[in-house]
């Protein structure tokens, strides 16, 4: 069984993990090496560790390069939001973390509640093809959505272009409100965005010890002791 998974999750033997690095909550920073550190590169090496193989990191700017290149076979595992666009071309496990999403608004702005950005007129900055673009996209009736490349582009159409809204994640965006002057965080969300384990279709076997490798970092509390060891906090490990 063990080498019918192998086969399917490493047939170069290495363990290619697909790292979107623009998301700074689980990508916090880099190895004197210069490989990619933080919780999601350490998830994607406890699946090597509990194999028995090396990992290989394969870098990729925004989720969206990440899983444009599902078909090209230059991952075996990825380490991304879900998404139903993105369940059509990859198989997910069950989310290893969650985390809320949600608007930053200038401190004068009228809108107190998540239902009330979606109304004509009404302009959001958003990172380009990230889980939360993707849900927005499906969700908004009235609202116009601004994308830009990586969530600091996104910031700086939000400032420069004086722009209702910025979407975003709640810690990132608790980071950006203490540096942006005369900005408030709604406390409300308008989603959650689950992290997971991605893998190509058509690989059961694979498939299966990855979902059972999810559930044991989160049962073992291995999840939550990455998340303190990197210092990342407003993230949620799902039940």
């Amino acid at each position: 069984m063990l080498d019918d998974v192998l086969m399917q999750l490493a047939p170069t033997g290495v363990l290619r993990a697909g790292i979107n690095v623009a998301n700074t909550l689980l990508v916090t920073g880099r190895h004197i090496s210069g490989q990619p550190v933080g919780i999601a590169p350490d998830i994607a090496a406890s699946v090597a560790e509990y194999l028995g193989i090396s990992i290989a990191y394969v870098e990729f700017a925004s989720p969206g390069d990440l899983i444009d290149a599902a078909s090209s076979n230059t991952w075996d595992i990825g380490l991304i939001g879900i998404d139903l666009c993105r369940a059509q071309v990859v198989d997910f496990t069950a989310p290893y973390i969650e985390i809320d999403a949600t608007y930053l608004v200038r401190s004068d702005s009228y809108i107190q509640s998540i239902g009330e950005v979606d109304r004509p007129g009404m302009q959001i900055a958003v990172s380009n093809r990230s889980a939360y673009d993707l849900y927005l996209t499906r969700h908004l009736s009235h609202a116009s959505l601004y994308r830009a490349d990586g969530l600091d582009a996104a910031v700086k159409l939000f400032t420069s272009n004086q722009l209702d809204a910025l979407a975003g994640l709640r810690p990132r965006l608790l980071s950006d409100k203490n540096v942006l002057r005369n900005t408030r965080l709604l406390s409300e969300k308008f989603t959650s965005v689950e992290q997971a384990i991605a893998i190509g279709k058509g690989k059961s076997d694979a498939f299966k010890y990855l979902c059972q490798h999810v559930e044991l970092i989160k049962s073992s509390k291995i999840v939550r002791q990455l998340m303190a060891r990197h210092g990342v906090v407003g993230l949620s490990v799902p039940t």
